[in-house]
């Protein structure tokens, strides 16, 4: 329950014992229960009010607008595509910037390279 565990929630509750008082917590934990009962209330009727407006088939894909798969860049690049008239490339989320994961790019470098040469070497790297 939001992230907290047992001993968490003793030392809350000690904690809201001590700053509000014994006398007063009744008065605050009927206040906490109204506004719990309150919020349930109130998102039973907006689901039901959404329900009644869109259908039982209604379903939202929450996946598909999870914020962490868009690629800032991807979307620039394809509006910028759009622009210039060229057909845009879909992406899936693993892939880069220049369109294919680097291990794909590493594989079709390595696929390319001349195998009778030896390894380039950098002198300056190490």
């Amino acid at each position: 329950m939001f992230g907290i565990n047992g001993t968490e929630m003793i030392i809350l509750i000690i904690l809201a014992l001590v700053v509000v008082g014994p006398s007063r917590m009744p008065e605050y934990a009927k206040k906490l229960g109204e506004f719990a009962k309150t919020f349930r209330r109130k998102a039973m009727d907006a689901r039901r009010a959404v329900r009644e407006d869109f259908g039982d088939e209604f379903d939202v894909d929450w996946q598909k607008l999870d914020p962490r798969q868009y690629d800032p860049r991807r979307i620039v690049r394809e509006a910028l595509a759009e622009e210039d008239g060229q057909p845009t490339q879909k992406e899936t989320p693993t892939q880069t910037a220049v369109g294919i994961s680097p291990v794909e790019r590493y594989m079709e470098q390595a696929k390319k390279r001349d195998r009778t040469k030896p390894a380039p070497f950098d002198t300056e790297a190490t």
